[in-house]
């Protein structure tokens, strides 16, 4: 597959997840590097959707390590159950969050954060990370996000 994305400009939310997805498999169908596939697919789902901040997270011991990631600087490390990514890691759940300054705990890697959605990526039972999004605008994330996010990061196996 070329390495363009063609995503429609002025689609709704779900067409352009549901013109991504297809796009994201074939970027990753063939490729066994799991931080190439977390690169491509934070790339292409900054580019698709212009969040603020897109990327991935993974578990190494009882922490969070930053991994691939498109945006401003980030946080390195997280701890299990700590800020909306340990949380969601916790939780073995994607959190939505439409307002981070009203969720406990938040960790501002970003002060421009104003809303966030986390989804745990599954290999088998065990949860190997979170893809973490942020947007500049509250209540940015819904049910149709979480949706096509948990269908992103089953490709990711």
């Amino acid at each position: 597959m070329s390495e363009n994305l063609i995503i429609p400009i002025s689609a709704s939310k779900q067409e352009k997840y549901e013109a991504l997805l297809p796009q994201i498999a074939a970027l990753t169908e063939g490729e066994s590097n799991l931080i190439a596939n977390l690169a491509n697919t934070a790339a292409a789902l900054k580019q698709a959707f212009d969040f603020l901040w897109v990327g991935f997270y993974l578990v190494r011991g009882d922490e969070l390590v930053l991994a691939p990631f498109q945006g401003p600087v980030a946080c390195t490390r997280i701890a299990f159950g700590r800020g909306v990514c340990g949380t969601a890691w916790k939780e073995r759940r994607p959190i939505i969050v439409p307002d981070v300054e009203q969720f406990p705990g938040h960790i501002a890697c970003s002060s421009l954060s104003r809303s966030e959605i986390v989804v745990p990526l599954f290999s088998g039972n065990e949860i190997t990370g979170v893809l973490d999004i942020d947007s500049e605008q509250v209540s940015a994330f819904d049910e149709t996000d979480k949706i096509y996010l948990e269908k992103i990061c089953e490709l990711l196996k």
